[in-house]
Formats: C-alpha cells, sequence, structure tokens
C-alpha cells in the first residue's frame, strides 16, 4: 500500500499519520524545504484530524493557499502550515456541505450562514471557459469531450439572454442547468477506465471514515453517492454547470 504521504487517497489511521502526512505534502509544495509541523502547528493539524477533515481536503487547502500565493510573484521565505488554515477550513466547508456530513454539535449551535447568490452571467462564462479549456487538454476520454463541447455551446448561445431572466422563466433556465450538469456528470462516468468508479467509491468511504457514526444509513449511502460525484469532477476537472 502507498504512504499516505504520497497517496491522500488513503485516509491515514491516527492523528499522528495524518499530521506527517500534512507535513509531507506541505513540504512537497514548498519545493522541498524542510517545514516541521510541531508544538501550536501540530495541534492545529491535530485539531483538523479530529475534526474529521479528510487529508485530501487538506491538501487541497493547502494547495490553494499555496497557489494563490504563487501567483503573487516569488516568495523568500517557505510557507507555514498557520498560513493555510482558513483555505483548509473553507475547502472542508465546500466539501461538507456538497456531501451533506454532519456538523459536531458544538459546531452546529456557532455556524451561521449567509451565502449570496452570484452573478449568472458570470458564472456561465467561468463554466464555457472551464469547458473550452477541457476540451483542449491531451487525453481527455472521447464521452467526456463530446458532453463538453455541447454544454459550451449551449450556455454560449445562452449566456446573452441569461442576463435578463426573472422569476419563472429563471427557474426554468437553472432546471436546465442542472440538467446539462447531470449530463455531464453522466459522460464522465461513462469515460472512467473499468474499474476506476469502484476505487472512487472506496476512497469515499475512507473519506467519511470519522462521519459514519453520526450519520444514517441513508445519509450515508447518499453522502458516499455525493463524494464520488465531486471525485468524477476532480477525474475530469469538471466544472459546476448549474450553481453551487
Amino acid at each position: 500500500m502507498a504512504d499516505v504521504a504520497d497517496d491522500p487517497s488513503e485516509e491515514p489511521s491516527d492523528a499522528g499519520a495524518y499530521c506527517r502526512a500534512v507535513e509531507a505534502h506541505l513540504c512537497r509544495r514548498n519545493t522541498g524545504h524542510l517545514v516541521r509541523i510541531v508544538g501550536p502547528s501540530f495541534d492545529l493539524v491535530t485539531d483538523w484530524a479530529e475534526r474529521g477533515v479528510p487529508l485530501r481536503v487538506a491538501c487541497r487547502g493547502i494547495d490553494r493557499y499555496v497557489d494563490r500565493q504563487a501567483a503573487k510573484g516569488p516568495r523568500r521565505r517557505p510557507i507555514r502550515i498557520e498560513h493555510c488554515e482558513a483555505d483548509v477550513l473553507d475547502v472542508f466547508d465546500e466539501w461538507r456541505r456538497a456531501i451533506g456530513a454532519p456538523l459536531r454539535p458544538a459546531e452546529a449551535e456557532t455556524e451561521v450562514a449567509v451565502r449570496r447568490p452570484g452573478s449568472l452571467p458570470a458564472h456561465l462564462e467561468r463554466v464555457v471557459a472551464r469547458l473550452t479549456a477541457l476540451q483542449a487538454r491531451t487525453g481527455t476520454a472521447p464521452p467526456v469531450l463530446a458532453a463538453a463541447a455541447a454544454v459550451a455551446r449551449e450556455l454560449d448561445a445562452a449566456a446573452f439572454a441569461a442576463k435578463t431572466l426573472r422569476g419563472d422563466a429563471r427557474t426554468v433556465f437553472l432546471e436546465r442547468l442542472a440538467h446539462l450538469d447531470a449530463q455531464l456528470l453522466g459522460a464522465a462516468r461513462d469515460g472512467l477506465p473499468p474499474g476506476e468508479l469502484a476505487d472512487l467509491a472506496r476512497q469515499a468511504e475512507q473519506e467519511l471514515r470519522s462521519f459514519r457514526d453520526r450519520m444514517t444509513i441513508e445519509a450515508h449511502a447518499a453522502a458516499v453517492g455525493a463524494l464520488v460525484d465531486r471525485l468524477v469532477r476532480e477525474r475530469f476537472q469538471l466544472p459546476f454547470v448549474s450553481p453551487e
């Protein structure tokens, strides 16, 4: 079995292994600079493990921070794990909301969700741009390429009219976006190599391990299905056609 530091799909068995895997990923993203996770940093990362933040999610949060800093130009000092905390928790919140994973009681009492809908035309523009980039990548499965091209054409044609949609017309259009999203995701599933869907299901089960005791059988099955869909999206770098 691959070491968890090299394979974020394998969830560590304890907090110590989790911290070592996070440390290894942070060092890789710091181009090999050794950044130790000890003392307060160890307590911080241990808290992520106790909260149920999957290793893959923590690594994505680190990547988000590192990539944002890299876009600003070269850094003189390596990035520490404390710098990544906000992004790790943001990615964890997105992950949890997407699959319906429950909060701990203390978190549920204090959470206040305030989310404003974004601009629909701007969303469509971003989706078309990502679908166009997807079509330019080599090695993408033919079913995914065909679906991406069809969805991009439809969204591009509808983008101007989306600026003035209101009421029932907007509701109907959003339903159409949800249908296109399902089509794109279905094509991605069809484009997976044999056996990979089962591998993603096992990975989803691993990521949800710390939440299993807090979920009903039905809720757990739904969460596994939602997480597999998310993993399929990541596999092909698919955008969400329907606004999240």
